[in-house]
């Protein structure tokens, strides 16, 4: 089947299988390898993409229901060649360790930041309790959620 939507804001539009999940899709067919698959069921977190600015799992969708809608992955996070605030604040408070549940982290936050502008830790907590990370206890990465949150607001 064909399908068409908007990868980073570049139109796309390819074949692909009715049953092809989206992470599929993203690593193997585009070379997005920014989103990651780890549990491959919804419980990690590690593939999150923003579809249509909302945060979803790409290995529980299927490509199809891509039709039509807008996808952001990690590599569609920054400004040219300056880093996305969040990213940055990642960076910068040393929130990543393996990298690998990165991606999703950054997503997740993405979403949870358009609709919480000013949140507190706990808040932060809640929000990225779908993301799990193996390396960093979670400390620094709630510190760069807040860190980030106070830059895109001072930037407002």
């Amino acid at each position: 089947m064909k399908i068409a939507f908007k990868l980073n804001g570049i139109r796309q539009e390819v074949d692909c299988l009715p049953d092809r999940r989206v992470v599929d899709l993203l690593r193997e067919e585009l070379g997005y390898t920014g989103t990651k698959e780890a549990c491959g069921s919804g419980e990690c977190g590690a593939c999150t993409i923003l579809v249509d600015g909302v945060s979803k799992l790409s290995c529980l969708m299927l490509a199809a229901q891509l039709q039509g809608r807008s996808i952001t992955t990690s590599e569609g996070m920054s400004l040219g060649k300056k880093l996305h605030p969040i990213q940055q604040a990642f960076v910068d408070k040393g929130a990543v360790q393996c990298g690998f549940c990165s991606p999703g982290m950054l997503m997740a936050t993405v979403d949870f930041l358009q609709r919480n502008p000013a949140p507190d830790r706990q808040q932060i907590r809640a929000a990225l309790s779908g993301n799990l990370c193996r390396c960093t206890g979670y400390q620094k990465i709630i510190d760069a959620v807040e860190r980030a949150a106070a830059e895109m607001r001072d930037e407002l």
